[in-house]
Parts: structure tokens; sequence; C-alpha cells
């Protein structure tokens, strides 16, 4: 949220009076701010937007709210994409271009359908191999400030997934090659408390995270996508390279190839792609949402529905069978 209203809506219309923000205000905005982002960040925004003005009405600033008063300037559509998953040769080819520590990352993603902060956030303790399930307890992010913390998986939902055991056994193998580190950080918020509440609140946990960079150090989202992720798309031909940066470090020039960003090629396709296998392999609905941890059933069919290729038809053939054999005649 902090960064969506620094980002885009101080630098838009920071300097512009409650009393300005009219139609035609809130119309150039939003063209403007289409050209920066995609329509459904855009969405979420225009709702952050809404309610600043919403408290500004609140407090005796505006007499109505004009995100909500307009008629000609409506919130942001998101378009009606369809999600995206992987085919089986295109994560292995991914997942052979990382680094090997990092390997695994692409095995949660696609046998837990971990969010990215739930998979770097995975501790050791999480994975009960004797009951063959994850628990999936926390997430590891970064403040707008670079710092890391713990907090719960989004939602605030914890939850439950079941374990293969041939995906078991590639977890344990990478333990054995690349034992967990432990990291302690606070919870829930990296700002230092100002009360005893926050103090409880905040209070550090520790967690042996099952994976880490070769300095045994937590990963650091921007930079492994950067680094690891987007050059192994490109290895993988799933992107494309289009230039290279050059970078001072250490007295030596290093050379970084960039490559073409694909929002659908990030780390979420993994989770797209577990989705889809579990979906096309008739596991019901209402158990791939838990294991999402979905707000609802309804998110996952929105989301995936498209994964179901005999959704419809196991009813269409009872209806056939049902009209199989014409009806008795009443007629004598």
């Amino acid at each position: 949220m902090r960064s969506k209203i620094w980002n885009h809506i101080i630098p838009l219309l920071g300097t512009t009076p409650l009393r300005d923000i009219d139609a035609a205000v809130l119309r150039a905005w939003k063209t403007q701010l289409l050209t920066r982002v995609e329509s459904s960040t855009a969405q979420v925004i225009w709702i952050h937007l809404s309610t600043i003005l919403e408290a500004a009405v609140d407090d005796d600033r505006l007499v109505k709210n004009p995100c909500k008063a307009s008629r000609t300037v409506k919130a942001p559509k998101p378009t009606n994409r369809k999600a995206k998953a992987w085919t089986r040769p295109t994560v292995d080819a991914v997942r052979a271009a990382l680094q090997d520590r990092y390997r695994i990352a692409v095995d949660l993603g696609v046998g837990l359908g971990l969010r990215q902060g739930e998979a770097f956030g995975l501790g050791e303790d999480d994975l009960d191999f004797d009951a063959g399930v994850v628990h999936i307890r926390r997430q590891l992010r970064w403040d707008s400030k670079g710092r890391p913390y713990f907090c719960l998986p989004k939602g605030g939902k914890t939850r439950d997934v079941p374990l293969s055991p041939n995906l078991a056994r590639r977890v344990q193998d990478h333990l054995n090659h690349f034992p967990s580190v432990a990291c302690t950080l606070p919870w829930r918020n990296p700002e230092p408390p100002t009360t005893q509440l926050e103090a409880r609140q905040r209070k550090p946990i520790s967690v042996r995270l099952v994976l880490s960079t070769s300095q045994d150090n937590r990963v650091n989202y921007s930079k492994w996508n950067e680094l690891s992720w987007r050059p192994a798309l490109g290895a993988a031909g799933v992107v494309k390279k289009v230039g290279e940066e050059a970078e001072a470090y250490g007295g030596r020039i290093r050379r970084y190839r960039l490559y073409e960003l694909s929002r659908e090629d990030m780390f979420h396709v993994l989770r797209h792609t577990y989705a889809s296998t579990q979906l096309e392999a008739g596991e019901s609905i209402m158990s791939v949402s838990v294991w999402l941890g979905h707000a609802s059933p309804q998110t996952t069919l929105t989301h995936y529905a498209h994964f179901m290729p005999g959704a419809g038809k196991r009813g269409l053939a009872a209806m056939d069978e049902w009209f199989d054999q014409d009806p008795p005649s009443n007629c004598p």
C-alpha cells in the first residue's frame, strides 16, 4: 500500500488541493496511471485513493468523495486474462538453468503452489515428512526501505498442503547439500517498536530457512529475480535478451544481460502450474482452494476454471444418458 500511494498517488496528485479533485482531474490521473501500471494494479491504487478521499469526507475536508460521485470516470477494470501455466519441459528447462541451490524453489512452487515470499520464508520445521504435509505459516517480505521481516501469508491465512513423496525426497536431498540457515527477523513490521504492545506484536522470530544464498543469508526477492530468475528464463528461451548493463564492483566492471520483462512468467506462474496440474487431474475445487490459501473457492474458480477440461462434460454425459431412451407414450 505504501509503495502504491507514494509511487502513483503522491507524485501525480500530491500537490492538488482536495477541493480541486474533480472528474477532469481523476480522468487525467487515471489515463496517466494506466501508462505506468497494469490495469489490475491501477484498480487497487484507485481503491487506495478513494479510501483517502473518503477519510477527507469523514473529516469534513470534502463534501463528497469524487471517486464515488463521478458518473463519467470509473475505477479501472482489470483485463480478463486467463492464468498461464507452464508445460513440464518449460519447468524443467528453467529449473536446470538456475543455480543448484535455487532449483528447489521451482519444486516448491510447482509442488506446493507457494507464492514467492512463502517459498523464501519456508522453514525446515514447516516440513512434516512423516505426515506428508507442509505447514505454510509465514512469508518473507521486504518493506519500502529494503528491510526484511516475517509475516503471515497473504490474507493472514495459514494452511497445510499435502507433500508428495517424490517432492519430499527432493527437499531432503536439497537440505543434505544446502543445510537450512537460521534467520531471525521482526514479525509483522520491521519498524522499531514504540510501545509495549508493538514490542510484543513485532517480537523477532527465528526460522531455519530452506532457501538461502551462497553467503548463508536470506534471499532478497528483487536481486533473485534480477540475477537468477530472469537469466534462467532467458537460458530456457522463455524471454529474450534485450541488452547488457555494466556495473563497477570491487574495482572491476561486471556486465549483466538484460531480459525483457514478462509479468506472466514470474515466480507466480509456478503457482498457476500447481493449480492446473491439480485440477486437470480431477482434484476438487474445494481442496485446491484450501491448498492455495484462497479466500474462497469462487476465487479459485475465477482464476482457474479454464484448467478444468472436464468441467461440464460429466454433467452433459449424464443428461445425454437421461434422454437416451424416448419416454413412454401416453397415447393409446
